[in-house]
C-alpha cells in the first residue's frame, strides 16, 4: 500500500500545472477513431490532452487533434497509437491553437510531426510560434523565378534546369527510384537550409536517411521531419504542414531553402482518411475534394518571397498507383507544380540511374533561368533521345534500315555517349556549370553521324 501511495504522489508531482485558466471537457463518445468531446470548444487543428488511465501505459495523457465539430461537440482524433480510453475521461486544451514551434534549434535535428525529437537528442527549446497552415501571401508578393538552382543531378541540371523557388514533382510508380533520387538531391543540392519531410514512408528508410545525412558537415543545415506509415493519418498530414512551416520560417529570414517532401501521395492518402472519417463523400476514384485541395494548399506554400528575398524550392515525390499517370493525385500535382520529372520503369529495369524519362520530363521555368543556347541544346538532345526510345523495338528486331531517318541514325550512333551523360552514381554530385558545359559539348559532338565519339 505504501509503495502505491508513493507512486501516486510521484505522479501528482510530475503532473503539468497550468498557470492560468485551462479549457477542459469530457469524452462522450469514441467510434472508429473519432472521439467526441463535450465542453471543449476549440478551433480545428488545436491539440487536446486526454487523460489515460491504462496501467501499462507510460504516459498519463495522450494527445489528440481537433479535426471537426458536430452538434456542439468537438471531434478529435488521436495523434498516437490507439489507447484504452473510457467515457468521461477529462480533456484539456494544449498549446496555442493552429500554431507550431520553430527556431534555429531545429537545424541538425530529426523530429516528428509534433516537433518532438526522434534522434535521441535533447528536447528542443523553440520559443517562436508559426501558423501550422502558413501565412498566406498575395500573388504579387511572390518574386519570379529567375535564378537557376543546382540540384546536383546532371540530367536535371542540363535538360530540365530548375530555378530557385520552383516547385517540381518527381512522378513514378512504386520501386522505380523516387526516394533514391530525392536522397541524392537532398545530399548534393546547393541551398542554405534543407528541410526533408518523410511522410508515410518505411521506418527503415527514415533511419537510413538520418544515418547517411545527419553525421557530417551537412547536418548543420538540415532538418528532418519524419512520420512513418504506421502512424495516425492526422499526424502524417500535420508533419507535412510542419515541414512547410519550418521552411517558411527560414525563408522569412532570407535563406535559400530546399524543401524535399516524400511523398505528396501519402499526404493525399492521409487527407482522404480524415475526410472519409468525417463523412465527406468520395469523388475522383475515392478521393474527396478536400484531400486533393490539401495538395494544392501545401504546394502553394513554396516559392520566392519578394519581401524577405528568401526562397523555398520544393521537390515533391508523387506515387503513380499502378504506374497510372492519370491517377487523380498525379493529375492534381502536375497541374499545380512548375515542372515534373517522370521516372521510367523500363529505364530502371535496364540499370539506368537515374531512370529519368527525358522526353516526358520538363521544367516550366527553364527558359527563364538559362540562356537561349542552353535551351536550344537541350531541345536537340531531347529530340535525339525521343527518336531513339520511340524506335527502340524496331531497332531491336533488326527491322530498321540505316539511312531511313537521319535523326535516328545520329541517336543510335551516339547512343553510348548520350547514356554516359544521362547517368551518374548515387553518391556523385555534378554541379550546374559542369552539367551545362557537358550539354553544350555533347550537342556539338552529336551534330553529325561522322563525328568521332570520345566516350
Amino acid at each position: 500500500m505504501l509503495a502505491e501511495l508513493q507512486i501516486e504522489l510521484a505522479r501528482h508531482r510530475a503532473a503539468h500545472v497550468e498557470s492560468g485558466p485551462v479549457q477542459s471537457g469530457k469524452v462522450v463518445a469514441c467510434d472508429g477513431g473519432l472521439i467526441e468531446v463535450s465542453g471543449l470548444a476549440l478551433p480545428i487543428g488545436s491539440l487536446g490532452a486526454i487523460a489515460n488511465d491504462a496501467i501499462d501505459q507510460a504516459e498519463d495523457e495522450v494527445l489528440a487533434e481537433v479535426i471537426g465539430f458536430r452538434g456542439g461537440h468537438s471531434l478529435m482524433m488521436l495523434l498516437g497509437d490507439t489507447q484504452l480510453l473510457r467515457p468521461q475521461s477529462p480533456v484539456r486544451a494544449v498549446g496555442q491553437p493552429g500554431t507550431v514551434q520553430v527556431g534555429e534549434a531545429l537545424l541538425g535535428r530529426a523530429v516528428d510531426g509534433l516537433g518532438a525529437p526522434i534522434d535521441g537528442g535533447p528536447r528542443l527549446d523553440l520559443a517562436l510560434s508559426w501558423p501550422l497552415g502558413g501565412r498566406r501571401e498575395g500573388a504579387l508578393e511572390r518574386a519570379p523565378v529567375t535564378i537557376p538552382f543546382d540540384c546536383g543531378v546532371r540530367a536535371i541540371n542540363a535538360l530540365a534546369t530548375m530555378g530557385r523557388g520552383q516547385r517540381v514533382g518527381v512522378i513514378a510508380g512504386s520501386g522505380v527510384g523516387k526516394s533514391v533520387l530525392l536522397d541524392t538531391i537532398a545530399g548534393q543540392a546547393q541551398a542554405d537550409i534543407i528541410v526533408v519531410a518523410m511522410i508515410g514512408e518505411r521506418a527503415r528508410e527514415v533511419s537510413d536517411f538520418v544515418a547517411r545525412h545527419m553525421t557530417d558537415v551537412r547536418r548543420g543545415r538540415m532538418v528532418v521531419v519524419a512520420v512513418p506509415a504506421d502512424h495516425a493519418p492526422n499526424l502524417r498530414l500535420r508533419a507535412a504542414q510542419y515541414a512547410s512551416a519550418i521552411a517558411e520560417y527560414f525563408r522569412g529570414k532570407g535563406k535559400s531553402v530546399l524543401l524535399v517532401l516524400d511523398s505528396l501521395t501519402r499526404v493525399a492518402h492521409a487527407a482522404r482518411e480524415l475526410a472519409l472519417l468525417l463523412g465527406e463523400p468520395g469523388a475522383a476514384r475515392g478521393y474527396p475534394p478536400s484531400s486533393l485541395a490539401a495538395i494544392t494548399r501545401l504546394v502553394e506554400r513554396a516559392g520566392n518571397s519578394a519581401q524577405s528575398g528568401g526562397s523555398i524550392t520544393g521537390v515533391y515525390t508523387v506515387l503513380a498507383d499502378g504506374d497510372d499517370m492519370s491517377d487523380p493525385v498525379v493529375d492534381a500535382a502536375r497541374a499545380i507544380l512548375d515542372g515534373h520529372i517522370l521516372l521510367s520503369r523500363d529505364l530502371a529495369q535496364r540499370g539506368h540511374y537515374p531512370a529519368i524519362d527525358i522526353p516526358a520530363s520538363l521544367s516550366r521555368v527553364m527558359d527563364g533561368v538559362v540562356g537561349p543556347e542552353i535551351v536550344d541544346a537541350a531541345r536537340q538532345l531531347r529530340s535525339l533521345i525521343a527518336a531513339r526510345e520511340e524506335n527502340r523495338d524496331l531497332v531491336m528486331m533488326g527491322a530498321y534500315r540505316a539511312g531511313s531517318d537521319p535523326m535516328l541514325d545520329r541517336a543510335l550512333h551516339h547512343s553510348n555517349v548520350i547514356d554516359t551523360f544521362l547517368t551518374q552514381t548515387r553518391e556523385a554530385a555534378v554541379g550546374l556549370d559542369e552539367s551545362l558545359a557537358g550539354l553544350m559539348a555533347l550537342t556539338e559532338q552529336t551534330q553529325s553521324v561522322g563525328t568521332a565519339i570520345n566516350g
